[in-house]
């Protein structure tokens, strides 16, 4: 069965609607864009087999030239948009110098939604429910009316200074350790906090602390509630690669309420003094950020 071609598909717990662009599961929906869908939908068609990385880019990236820098971003950012964990894989596992191999069950999404719908629920307790909603409506009424005019001019600008306030604002999860054996950890949570401790320093943008991003380390959460629940408008996510005596740090800007990406770049650098390395690293994406979360709001 071609899965590229199937209206709706299960992919584990997601319902997958490539004409969309979209997956959603227990009501929530995330937007997924074009190439992330087609990544998807790749490995969802090999669901079981181990897919090389060139074959991902041969089908994924065949319009354009691309390092497997580009494979490994992407599927970081689709592991984080499914709520997957790369240590412990419910969707997407890696099999090292290989390639990627989905282990979610995959297959043609069936509505249940109508099912058991000729039962009809119990006249008593669907009694109650009613009376409870118009209760309800009946508080809420009361309640606008008592206050009612209440609410100044004062008011009402205070919260547009807020609103603009808001967007800007980023939480710094916690980088991806994607290196071999994934013995790079401490590296990885060292430049996200000096990623924290570096925008927490521009005047104006709110920069949740390392605490609070930390709690989301290794949750199986999409990026639009984890920013929803910080407060924030920008999220601000990366991994850090190894090879040899180098690094790789990737980092890329997200809007959370859409799931663009509005900016992202790789740096390299010798491995010598890991400090120094985060250092710099972390002074570059500052800039960058600043000037991006700057004209952010006006170019979405």
């Amino acid at each position: 069965m071609d899965l590229r071609t199937s209206t709706k598909l299960r992919i584990g717990e997601w319902c997958v609607n490539p004409a969309a662009g979209q997956i959603s599961r227990n009501g929530e929906t995330a937007r997924v864009e074009a190439r992330t869908m087609r990544l998807l939908l790749c490995l969802a068609e090999h669901a079981g087999e181990v897919v090389s990385i060139d074959e991902l880019l041969n089908q994924v990236w065949a319009d354009v030239t691309v390092s497997p820098d580009s494979v490994y971003q992407a599927v970081t950012s689709l592991r984080r948009l499914l709520g997957d964990d790369p240590k412990q894989p419910t969707y997407i596992a890696t099999v090292p110098r290989l390639g990627y191999r989905m282990v979610a069950t995959v297959g043609p999404w069936t509505d249940q939604s109508t099912a058991g719908s000729t039962t009809a629920p119990a006249p008593r307790s669907s009694a109650r429910w009613t009376a409870a909603a118009v209760i309800g409506v009946v508080l809420v009424v009361l309640l606008a009316l008592q206050f009612r005019g209440k609410v100044t001019t004062g008011n009402s600008s205070g919260s547009t200074v807020i609103a603009a306030q808001s967007q800007k604002s980023i939480a710094v999860l916690p980088f991806l350790d994607l290196t071999e054996g994934m013995k790079e950890e401490e590296f990885a949570d060292g430049m996200t906090e000096e990623l924290i401790d570096k925008l927490s320093k521009i005047p104006g943008l709110r920069v949740p602390a390392p605490t609070s991003s930390f709690y989301f380390k290794g949750k199986q959460i999409p990026v639009a509630e984890m920013a929803k629940t910080l407060g924030v408008v920008f999220v601000l996510d990366g991994s850090v690669r190894k090879s040899g005596g180098r690094v790789r740090v990737a980092a890329r800007l997200i809007r959370a309420d859409n799931g663009y990406v509005i900016w992202s770049e790789t740096y390299d650098r010798p491995f010598g003094d890991i400090l120094m390395v985060q250092d710099d690293i972390a002074g570059e994406v500052t800039k960058a950020l600043k000037a991006s979360i700057d004209g952010g709001p006006a170019s979405h």
